[in-house]
């Protein structure tokens, strides 16, 4: 997996294959982008600082280790 950030445009962007990308949707503050056969290929995380920081502060209040939903 390959992770960069790019702090003009505050977007992260996690490779997670090197297949090719032949298609993208968003998802709310994500946009995955996926190969021909529909496997993610790369994600794209906008607004990242505050993706991150939201995500950070849930799992600080998080009291156990039961999975959570965090509202963005």
């Amino acid at each position: 997996m390959k992770v960069s950030y790019n702090r003009e445009e505050d977007i992260m962007m996690l490779e997670i294959s090197s297949d090719s990308i032949d298609f993208a949707e968003e998802m709310g503050p994500i946009i995955v982008h996926f190969s021909e056969k529909r496997k993610p290929v790369l994600l794209e995380i906008l607004d990242a600082s505050e993706f991150i920081a939201t995500l950070a502060k849930s799992t600080i209040k998080s009291r156990n280790s039961e999975p959570f939903e965090v509202s963005l």
